[in-house]
């Protein structure tokens, strides 16, 4: 298993910038998608987006395509989620989650049920 351990959440206005940090420990990557999903009260948790750990390969929602920028650094074993421009809808606990890839058969990356491995949260909000 893969443990997960985000940072980064806080209170930031509408129009602001937060950077989320995701430390990941416990197995090598290669082979993995690491993917950030979000859950608003009262909501399901969704899908935010994700990167292949070796390919660097992105995928994103639409609602955060063009604000938010998911990548990786392979030395530190570390995943960030670049957040600009931020709305009161990004509202939510953010969560960091690990699946792994076997073979060569099509990656699923917006289904949290794929995702094995997940972080405890944090918490972002946007004030207006």
């Amino acid at each position: 298993q893969v443990q997960l351990v985000e940072s980064g959440g806080g209170l930031v206005q509408v129009g602001g910038s937060l950077r989320l940090s995701c430390a990941a420990s416990g197995r090598t990557l290669s082979r993995y998608y690491m993917g950030w999903f979000r859950q608003a009260p009262g909501k399901e948790r969704e899908f935010v987006a994700a990167i292949g750990w070796n390919s660097g390969s992105t995928y994103y929602a639409d609602s955060v395509k063009g604000r938010f920028t998911i990548s990786r650094d392979v030395a530190k074993n570390m995943v960030y989620l670049q957040m600009n421009s931020l709305k009161p809808e990004d509202t939510a606990v953010y969560y960091c989650a690990a699946q792994y890839q076997e073979g060569g058969g099509t990656v699923v990356v917006d289904s949290r049920v794929r995702y094995a491995s997940w972080g405890q949260g944090t918490q972002v909000t946007v004030s207006s």
